[in-house]
């Protein structure tokens, strides 16, 4: 017999998935203040929890894209994104450790602050020119320097976070790097997925997968939920407008990080 709780997880994931899908993210952002604030999960529980999801995530919206989706304009950006993979794969092993280091006093704060920023980023990704973007590094050496110290951050926000790093990763190739958005996406995935892996191997070696009843009962039907959702928010993506709808979900994701300040309910 299913579970309420499982119901719930499946629909949130379905929820958060849509989300995720219509705006070209993973959905992980969201999941995890569902995580916290609707399942009463404690951050360094819901972290590695959010990060399995992700994973799955992310697997099966990289497999559709390469699917469907043209990946030979990637190669003129290789040496940019195999960059940010190595920083990204490096920070997000590291990044594991910190969080198992650090007091719920500490980690919780330091999750909300970071849920703020990428809600901030949203809205601002909602307000800029879709063709703005700065002068790329020029040299080898400069775009490798530059997504070396950009992979840091971002696999060191996905191990904190459990998230794929999309909301990051997109931007820094589109506006630092000059990657068509499409290709950005694409390349997002082939980042994020063995980041992700890095990060989930040190959380299982850690012992962060001892409760199986979390597991089965919230992770997996989250994870199909989300993997559903996706699928449904890529379809609808042609329909709805994108600038509109970050903007609304960087507001309610500020807001969640806000509630999260204040202390759980």
């Amino acid at each position: 017999m299913v579970r309420p709780a499982s119901w719930g997880a499946l629909g949130g994931g379905a929820a958060v998935g849509t989300l995720g899908g219509l705006i070209g993210l993973g959905g992980a952002e969201f999941r995890l203040p569902l995580l916290i604030g609707g399942f009463g999960f404690k951050a360094r529980v819901a972290v590695p929890l959010n990060l399995l999801v992700s994973l799955v995530t992310v697997a099966a919206a990289l497999a559709s894209r390469l699917l469907f989706l043209e990946v030979s304009p990637l190669a003129a950006h290789a040496l940019e994104i195999l960059a940010l993979l190595a920083g990204a794969m490096t920070a997000a092993w590291f990044g594991a450790g910190w969080l198992a280091a650090m007091s719920d006093r500490v980690l919780e704060p330091l999750i909300a602050a970071l849920l703020l920023a990428i809600a901030v980023l949203l809205v601002a990704e909602a307000v800029l020119p879709t063709g703005l973007t700065l002068d790329p590094p020029a040299t080898a050496g400069a775009k490798t320097a530059l997504g070396l110290a950009c992979g840091v951050v971002i696999g060191t926000v996905s191990s904190l976070l459990g998230v794929a790093g999309g909301e990051l990763i997109i931007p820094v190739l589109v506006f630092l790097f000059a990657v068509d958005i499409k290709a950005a996406g694409t390349a997002s995935l082939i980042i994020s997925l063995p980041t992700v892996a890095i990060g989930l191997v040190r959380y299982w070696r850690a012992g962060a997968f001892g409760d199986r009843a979390a597991l089965r009962g919230v992770a997996a039907p989250m994870a199909v939920g989300s993997v559903l959702g996706a699928n449904i928010g890529a379809a609808l993506a042609g329909i709805a407008p994108s600038g509109v709808i970050k903007l609304l979900l960087g507001l309610v994701l500020a807001a969640s990080a806000l509630k999260l300040l204040r202390g759980r309910p």
